[in-house]
């Protein structure tokens, strides 16, 4: 059963929530396209976990507050989220810019709520002769191309757009080019905090991606201390949507490898 709700982790920040499945939690966070791009790998996990797949303020047509203008207030608020339902042994899965901002919620979680991390195709990091392509400066069919390993099974002309789908396409650019400094993808801050990270984290990579590279990726996850890197072929840097099972497969995998066994035992009876 699917069921959306509103969570208030401050009184003027409501978040919309999609919540499947049951067992542990899995916290899905979306990258710039928005929440669809999420919404086929969040309910595959749901048939093995309870997943919740927040839509990032500003992001199709949902509030957000003045105060929140970086990524790690947003960090903070999904944090608050976790305490708020008293979640824990969570998996944080994040695509794309949804993997900066699991990045972020992993070095800031001093209760040890989340007990796993998954980075698809994530931006964020600052790394050394790998620059991250300029998404916002390239046109319609270049970001295709730089996107996708078969772009033209993916390129949607936006002269073809509704006008109501080509709004919502530009406020959601508007909003994360908000919280990026203006289209800043990386943070030179994150790189050296991700050796505090406790969690062990998966970094999926398309390895025809364009906008950050594969040598990017690995290094990415170089900087976790338990950090694995698996490149998925014939895929870019949305691989969850080109090669859905075997992403999904890896990301079921992690979710087994990473649970907290459950506490057994008790007081003896008298």
């Amino acid at each position: 059963m699917t069921t959306n709700r509103i969570a208030h982790v401050c009184p003027d920040l409501p978040l919309s929530l999609t919540e499947a499945g049951s067992g542990r939690p899995v916290l899905v966070l979306h990258g710039g396209g928005g929440p669809a791009t999420v919404a086929g790998l969040a309910a595959r996990l749901a048939e093995s976990a309870h997943t919740v797949t927040p839509v990032h303020p500003g992001w199709d047509g949902t509030p957000r507050p003045d105060w929140l203008t970086r990524l790690d207030d947003l960090a903070v608020a999904y944090l608050h989220l976790l305490q708020d339902n008293e979640w824990s042994d969570v998996l944080v899965i994040g695509s794309s810019l949804g993997g900066h901002l699991a990045a972020e919620m992993a070095i800031r979680d001093t209760g040890g709520l989340i007990t796993g991390l998954v980075l698809i195709n994530a931006v964020g990091a600052d790394i050394a002769g790998e620059q991250v392509t300029d998404f916002f400066a390239l046109d319609p069919r270049a970001q295709a191309e730089h996107s996708w390993h078969d772009p033209d099974r993916f390129y949607v002309d936006p002269a073809g757009l509704p006008a109501a789908e080509l709004a919502r396409r530009q406020a959601n650019m508007a909003t994360m080019r908000l919280l990026t400094d203006g289209g800043r993808m990386t943070d030179p801050r994150l790189l050296p905090r991700l050796g505090r990270a406790r969690q062990p984290a998966l970094v999926i990579w398309g390895e025809s991606d364009r906008i950050v590279t594969p040598a990017y990726g690995a290094a990415y996850a170089k900087a976790f201390p338990q950090g694995r890197f698996e490149p998925i072929p014939e895929a870019g840097h949305l691989p969850h949507l080109e090669r859905p099972d075997v992403t999904a497969e890896l990301i079921e995998e992690e979710l087994r490898r990473t649970a907290t066994p459950p506490v057994t035992g008790g007081l003896r009876p008298l």
